[in-house]
């Protein structure tokens, strides 16, 4: 369901289209995420979900459509929307010759923080992301856990109303998925709005309070998750993906030359 315009929304894109060349990447999309949600934004490869946060970030602009932010007009005035919205991209491209404390320092500054408050506000990260041990070293020297977590770091810096995460678990350890995990809980907790593109159903389910499933550059269907759990008469978030967007042929696929699967093992228990 798609509620009508208003100002308690974080987000509303309506209408959204986006072509590069002959192909369309959004086709019409409508996204609405209420202050204070903590969004689950769900769909398979080449759905949509990082050119939409693309459009609302300001790389791209839509070929049709319409971005609010915040209570701002996304296209109209871009500047006022990107000074209250952290983002933190798939892809990560971060000063490695900068150390973990002076890439903070700098996004600080950028944000126009005084030395002070952008030192103060390092450090705090520094220690909430488990990376104060690390401060000192070039970012060059980081793991890419550790590269995702100063980046999450730098996103909340300049203490952001809407955090945009695309893909934040991506290729990291189970430790830093950990860390992760924890700070945006906290910062679900403060009332940050945060929209998180994930593969990983599991997480959403765990973190989510809303969800949107996108589909060929279209929404399927969005809201809050027991909204969505009672819509589809699912039991989880991953049962109404499955029902919306059909299984691949491969979930029940069978190799020939393997003959018939053997019985499942049955781990044996010690006698109490």
């Amino acid at each position: 369901m798609t509620p009508s315009p208003s100002d308690d929304l974080a987000v509303d894109a309506r209408g959204l289209l986006k072509r590069f060349g002959g192909f369309t990447a959004l086709n019409g999309l409508d996204l609405q995420i209420p202050r204070g949600a903590f969004y689950a934004y769900l769909g398979p490869n080449g759905a949509g979900k990082s050119t939409s946060i693309a459009l609302l970030t300001g790389v791209y602009g839509p070929d049709a459509g319409s971005i609010r932010m915040l209570g701002v007009d996304a296209v109209k005035k871009p500047l006022e929307v990107k000074r209250r919205v952290g983002v933190v991209p798939e892809e990560l491209s971060l000063f490695e010759r900068l150390t973990g404390r002076q890439y903070l320092t700098f996004c600080a500054r950028m944000y126009g923080l005084d030395g002070d408050v952008a030192a103060a506000r390092a450090a705090e990260l520094l220690e909430l992301t488990e990376l104060t041990y690390k401060a000192g070293a070039l970012v060059s020297e980081y793991s890419k856990g550790m590269r995702r977590r100063l980046a999450i770091a730098a996103a909340l810096i300049h203490a952001p109303e809407l955090v945009l995460l695309d893909e934040p678990f991506e290729g990291i350890d189970v430790l830093a998925a950990g860390v992760i995990r924890e700070l945006l809980r906290e910062l679900s907790r403060r009332g940050v709005t945060l929209l998180l593109t994930t593969h990983v159903l599991e997480i959403a389910e765990r973190l989510a309070t809303h969800a949107g499933i996108i589909q060929g550059g279209r929404m399927l269907d969005q809201g809050t998750v027991p909204s969505l759990l009672a819509r589809y008469d699912c039991p989880s978030l991953e049962a109404v993906f499955e029902k919306l967007i059909a299984v691949p042929a491969s979930r029940n696929a069978r190799l020939s030359f393997y003959g018939e699967a053997p019985a499942p093992v049955v781990a044996l228990r010690e006698p109490a």
